[in-house]
């Protein structure tokens, strides 16, 4: 397993930084990749267009990719356009290195 722990915000700038940790870590081959957003305050379009995309990437690879720890103010983010529904997420780290 990968885990991932961005912090701060996940917008426009650093959207792309972001991409490409992703991508290493799909890259790697692991079954599972975890993406610890408990140090994450704020996600906007940009942010949530990668995880998208990371879990598409995934999928491929035939991987799991989990949030875990999503703040509610990023969670809200999920919940609106519905991704809450298409996306693993997890509580904790905790619970979703467990697994």
């Amino acid at each position: 397993m990968v885990v991932i722990t961005p912090m701060g915000e996940i917008s426009y700038s650093e959207a792309t930084s972001f991409r490409a940790v992703l991508k290493r870590a799909a890259d790697l081959g692991r079954p599972r990749i975890v993406v610890d957003l408990t140090r994450v305050e704020y996600m906007n379009s940009p942010g949530v267009a990668t995880l998208v995309e990371a879990l598409q990437n995934a999928r491929r690879a035939r991987a799991r990719l989990i949030l875990a720890g999503i703040t509610p103010r990023v969670l809200a983010i999920f919940q609106i356009a519905r991704l809450h529904t298409v996306f693993e997420i997890r509580d904790t780290l905790d619970a979703a290195t467990a697994e």
